[in-house]
């Protein structure tokens, strides 16, 4: 179920450095690496000449761009419609005939985990909030952050794979090629897994299990042909 923040005034903006949580990060750096890897990976570089390794670098920076492109402009739409669905239950909440009915509402809006600890007088004093909130009008509405924050996954995507794919530009020979670039994008996962742990308190942990579901996506997207 989407669940919409009651919480918190609509109008002020999310800072930069807010707008792409930890999670977002890593998983957008997951996703770039193994859209990366399964070019790499099918490589053969006992038989691949500069030709092919070529041909392979231009494929792997177009998906990656692409890709990149195609995330940015879902992460733009998603957040639209997150303030559409927040505008739309405000309104619900302050045209509620009944407090029960606004009770209802707000307890739709939030996350299913607390609803069963909220009391009545809890959902009372949320929508006594929302009742002093100015209309959300323009501020539902894309500002300069969130294309900024469009710009981070672009980035993630694209130019946080570009060190897997640089080994075949520096070295000639494509079998050292390979075994650096895989080197690096197995280092890569597990610096976003690394991070995305510190926030858990098992750093090293989610790190090692983030080299693992990455390789393991990977074999599966080859096996299906991707």
């Amino acid at each position: 179920m989407t669940t919409v923040s009651l919480t918190q005034e609509p109008a002020q903006p999310k800072k930069m450095r807010h707008a792409l949580d930890p999670v977002s990060r890593a998983t957008e750096l997951l996703f770039g690496l193994i859209m990366v890897l399964t070019f790499t990976a099918s490589l053969n570089a006992a038989e691949a000449g500069r030709i092919e390794v070529r041909v392979m670098l231009i494929a792997a920076l177009g998906c990656n761009l692409a890709w990149g492109l195609i995330d940015a402009v879902m992460y733009l739409l998603s957040t639209r419609g997150e303030r559409a669905l927040g505008a739309r239950t405000l309104a619900e909440v302050r045209s509620a005939r009944t407090e029960e009915e606004a009770r209802s509402v707000i307890a739709g809006a939030l996350p299913q985990v607390i609803v069963p600890v909220m009391t009545a007088d809890d959902l009372d004093r949320i929508r006594g909030h929302l009742a002093s909130l100015p209309d959300m009008g323009p501020a539902a509405r894309l500002g300069k952050d969130d294309y900024l924050a469009a710009l981070a996954v672009f980035l993630l995507v694209f130019v946080g794979t570009l060190p897997v794919v640089i080994p075949f530009i520096v070295f000639r020979d494509p079998q050292i090629a390979l075994w650096t670039s895989h080197a690096v994008a197995i280092a890569l996962l597990f610096l976003a897994g690394w991070s995305l742990g510190r926030n858990w308190g098992r750093a090293w942990q989610v790190g090692v299990s983030m080299v693992g579901v990455g390789l393991v996506l990977v074999a599966v997207a080859l096996a299906l042909g991707g």
